[in-house]
């Protein structure tokens, strides 16, 4: 017995017409065609790497899936890339478990998880006004930082307002 192809790899995918040939023991020989098909189900290796992103001023930020690709494989050529999440907001300030898929072109699919750091780095912005108080006729009086603001602004929100000086006599 002997085949026109006996070894196949991945540039062989799919079907493949292979010609048998049987030879007697009187030397006689006769043949016949047969389809091998070669199939893929090797899952790709993935390998994820953690990523920090910073918001922007408007408290949003995006990421790519490579970003969060640390040199997945696979065994038979080029695959894809697919995070769980791409973008950020205030909501998700600290670490986020974000799913890395990697897909080879035969639909073999792999994950591996990934910390994606989400900062705010971006400062608010400190709008103040003048403001004129009346003692009342008392010794002291107590200023609010309320009452100095002017609509200071976070794209994260306000955590809080202070004055250095809250007391004058």
């Amino acid at each position: 017995l002997a085949v026109s192809q006996s070894s196949f790899t991945c540039s062989n995918l799919g079907s493949n017409s292979v010609t048998l040939t049987v030879t007697g023991n009187d030397g006689n020989t006769a043949t016949c065609l047969a389809t091998v098909t070669v199939v893929d189900s090797t899952a790709p290796a993935t390998v994820c790497q953690n990523a920090t992103v910073f918001l922007n001023g408007s408290g949003n930020a995006t990421i790519a899936s490579g970003q969060l690709d640390g040199g997945s494989s696979d065994n038979c050529g080029s695959i894809s890339l697919a995070a769980s999440q791409s973008s950020f907001t205030c909501a998700n300030v600290g670490a986020n478990a974000v799913t890395l898929t990697v897909t080879d072109n035969s639909g073999n699919s792999a994950f591996c998880t990934s910390i994606v750091t989400v900062i705010d780095s971006t400062a608010p912005t400190a709008i103040c006004q003048n403001i004129a108080v009346d003692l009342n006729g008392g010794p002291s009086v107590t200023v609010s930082p309320s009452q100095v603001d002017n609509g200071s602004s976070d794209a994260c929100g306000i955590q809080s307002l202070s004055l250095s000086d809250t007391s004058f006599t």
